[in-house]
């Protein structure tokens, strides 16, 4: 089965369905493994956070400011079981402080401070400086939203603290930790989310970086000259920035967009900006050439379910689609044959 930077744009055009089963036959889903990354924080960890909240409450009878801030100075991941308690982002915990308190807390501030003590669990934490007066205004926030419960709400709107643990307040949450099922294991579902997919969200730039890293390699073993650009930059001359330009933005023959996604609708997004790159590449230009070649190395199962995007993929960019598996021949099967200055040795 012939990929279709193997063929002419002439073949392409005349039919092709056959190639974008051969794009589809090379599309390797990742979703069942998952890189843990920075901050990761494993269940016995976890628990010995929520261990350490449910001695220090006595058996979450004492819910208030004297009982749960001592754990969480001692044993900081104590943190996150009480936001997972409550079911919050980061910055909607802030946000309900902050209503509470009249105290601001950014969003960028309760993130780092979320993500510092999953990076440290255990590094006790001081009672000086901003951090602590955020985390004492965070905890007194939550404690009385554990002890108040989900207030009554309109018929046709569900209060989040509407949940088993924290419907009726602090008796819930002591009911719930008294059954025969683990609360502490419920909890830890729930900070990582819908199966994993909080997690997977905090790590969604790993799970793509196994496809950058093998472009940066092919690249490298070919001696090919290449700027991979920053997340968010802007660099003049493109409507929108590519995450290869070879050689640099100041003189492009090729740019490459490295896109993984699982999801088919978050692949539309990215096959659009794929699109993006060649419609801007063709503007203002003779007919049939380009400012520079837009190469789609592409990853995840999301990419093979709409066969329409594909094609249009395909057709857009002559052909040049790449996968993890076909990545080899990323370099001899582009306008990057001509920047090569590494050769494979002969045999």
């Amino acid at each position: 089965m012939k990929q279709p930077f193997e063929v002419s744009f002439q073949d392409l055009e005349a039919n092709p369905e056959p190639f974008i089963d051969a794009v589809f036959s090379t599309l390797v889903s990742e979703f069942l493994v998952m890189p843990k990354g920075a901050g990761f924080v494993d269940y016995p960890t976890f628990n010995t956070g929520y261990e350490r909240l449910k001695q220090s409450t006595g058996g979450f009878e004492h819910i208030d400011l004297e009982h749960v801030l001592p754990a969480v100075l001692e044993y900081p991941i104590t943190l996150v079981v009480v936001r997972s308690i409550l079911g919050f982002t980061p910055p909607e915990w802030a946000y309900v402080a902050s209503e509470r308190s009249g105290i601001e807390i950014s969003q960028g501030a309760a993130r780092s401070i979320d993500r510092s003590v999953r990076l440290q669990p255990d590094k006790k934490l001081t009672t000086e400086g901003k951090t602590f007066e955020r985390i004492r205004v965070m905890l007194e926030a939550a404690c009385s939203l554990m002890n108040e419960g989900a207030p009554a709400t309109d018929p046709g709107k569900l209060h989040r603290l509407d949940k088993p643990d924290t419907k009726l307040g602090a008796s819930s949450i002591r009911s719930l930790s008294t059954m025969g099922t683990s609360y502490s294991m419920l909890l830890y579902e729930r900070f990582l989310g819908r199966p994993f997919a909080g997690h997977r969200d905090s790590v969604s730039e790993l799970v793509g970086d196994p496809l950058e890293s093998g472009i940066e390699h092919v690249l490298d073993d070919a001696g090919v000259t290449y700027r991979k650009t920053k997340r968010a930059e802007k660099v003049p001359g493109f409507p929108q920035t590519p995450d290869f330009i070879i050689p640099d933005e100041n003189d492009p023959k090729v740019v490459i967009e490295a896109k993984f996604t699982e999801d088919d609708g978050t692949a539309r997004d990215k096959v659009s900006r794929v699109l993006e790159l060649v419609k801007y590449a063709k503007e203002n230009q003779p007919a049939s050439q380009q400012r520079y070649e837009v190469v789609a190395c592409i990853g995840g199962r999301g990419f093979g379910v709409r066969r329409n995007d594909m094609k249009k993929l395909i057709l857009e960019t002559r052909g040049k689609v790449f996968t993890l598996q076909t990545l080899p021949s990323l370099v001899d099967s582009t306008s990057l044959v001509q920047l090569r200055t590494k050769h494979r040795p002969s045999f």
